[in-house]
């Protein structure tokens, strides 16, 4: 796919998706984005919303939740999933905050990926969200997902769809078309079931001319 077409397609769901965007930031402590886009992973934004409170409330710092209990810290986002391996990241990322960073969320990419339980993916989202820097594209399932079948990318690895991203679209949109994307991902192309039939860009979509269309005509 050439960068304009790419552009095109931005253009489309910046339009379909305005609250995706929201403002580029979130409205929490850069501690607790970082956090909560680590138990972010494999579960629900809304699995993660329902443990927030309780979590933050025992530990509102980084310095409460380096010396947490990690039993503790597992009964209470066990519904988030993969509560284990969530726990140890979470508590050793405070840890690395309180002895690497002196207690704050670092600025930058090459310092965010030294703290355990985080990778470029988690660096992207606490970058562009909590700093508004675009240092890169958030690559999650609905990302990778998306990228496949619409044709921005034919890489199977993370980074290697995050590399073909940044070359397609500009720097200033590096955090925006992760948030678009997702919310298309949710809406309309699902990982099951996508809804091609009413989809705002199949026009420009890979999978909607060479899977949905010959389906389609098979079976009228």
């Amino acid at each position: 796919m050439d960068r304009r077409t790419a552009g095109e397609i931005l253009g489309i769901l910046r339009g379909a998706y305005p609250g995706a965007m929201k403002d580029g930031r979130y409205h929490a402590p850069a501690f607790e984005a970082l956090i909560t886009t680590i138990l972010s992973a494999q579960t629900t934004d809304r699995s993660v919303d329902l443990v927030r409170g309780r979590l933050f409330g025992k530990y509102p710092t980084p310095e409460a939740l380096s010396r947490a209990d990690t039993a503790s810290v597992e009964e209470i986002i066990h519904s988030t999933g993969f509560y284990h391996a969530k726990a140890r990241h979470i508590i050793a990322a405070s840890k690395s905050l309180i002895t690497d960073f002196g207690g704050t969320v670092p600025r930058t990419m090459e310092e965010l990926v030294r703290i355990p339980g985080v990778g470029r993916k988690t660096a992207n989202i606490v970058l562009y969200h909590v700093y508004g820097k675009n240092d890169g594209v958030a690559v999650d399932t609905h990302v990778m997902r998306l990228s496949g079948r619409i044709g921005l990318s034919d890489r199977k690895d993370q980074d290697g769809i995050e590399r073909d991203l940044m070359a397609l679209f500009p720097e200033d949109a590096w955090g925006p078309v992760t948030d678009l994307l997702i919310a298309h991902g949710r809406a309309v192309c699902t990982a099951r079931k996508p809804d091609c039939g009413r989809c705002i860009i199949n026009r420009f979509c890979r999978y909607y001319h060479e899977t949905f269309l010959p389906q389609a005509g098979r079976s009228s």
